[in-house]
């Protein structure tokens, strides 16, 4: 049976539910969960993990983005999200655990698909190793670790290309047109959310 979504207006009420293929093809709001993952370590650096999707997905494909993201299904309650990140990275986390910074409407067209999300947002803290992760080979092709402030740097326009550390290959370079980068800056904003969090913030939004 095809995966079921809950569709609805652009004021998030609730219409009905249909195929996720329609709702691709139609252009029908539905939600969706995103989770980014960040920590400190002990030198006082700040990190962000992003999962490189993987080369079959139906929108930015072999890009960097969220560090775990995915469908609610039909009828699933907020804290049902945290499957994805268990299903795409392979670790267990608790929806306690996670911050959550709000809701992101976010409008994409690729050819003849039509994505309108609704994104619930939260961040993670967790500074387990790369290698720690199981990432899900048919969705996510890799994780790479970015320095946050390298990041802003990057998307900032003062360098070209930083160093970031990926669970396949090691040290690599990456460029601005390796990520996912949507016209509202969400992956800019992002960073400086983590890096908030990660200095003790609570009361932040997306």
């Amino acid at each position: 049976m095809a995966e079921q979504l809950d569709i609805y207006n652009e004021n998030m009420q609730h219409l009905g539910i249909k195929d996720r293929d329609a709702v691709h093809r139609d252009g029908d709001w539905h939600r969706t969960f995103h989770c980014w993952l960040c920590y400190r370590d002990a030198q006082g650096q700040d990190f962000v993990i992003f999962q490189k999707r993987g080369p079959d997905k139906e929108f930015h494909a072999n890009l960097l983005d969220v560090s775990a993201a995915g469908h609610y299904e039909s009828g699933e309650a907020l804290a049902d999200g945290v499957r994805e990140v268990e299903e795409e990275l392979g670790i267990r986390v608790d929806f306690d655990d996670l911050l959550p910074v709000g809701i992101r409407y976010s409008v994409y067209r690729e050819n003849a698909l039509v994505d309108y999300e609704f994104n619930e947002v939260f961040l993670l803290r967790d500074d387990r190793p790369l290698a720690a992760y199981q990432p899900q080979p048919n969705e996510v092709s890799d994780l790479v670790r970015v320095n946050i402030d390298a990041a802003l740097a990057l998307f900032h326009g003062d360098c070209t290309a930083i160093p970031a550390m990926s669970r396949a290959a090691g040290t690599i370079d990456v460029q601005q047109a390796d990520f996912v980068y949507p016209l509202d800056q969400y992956t800019y904003r992002v960073l400086i959310l983590a890096k908030r969090f990660l200095d003790g913030e609570k009361h932040l939004v997306i």
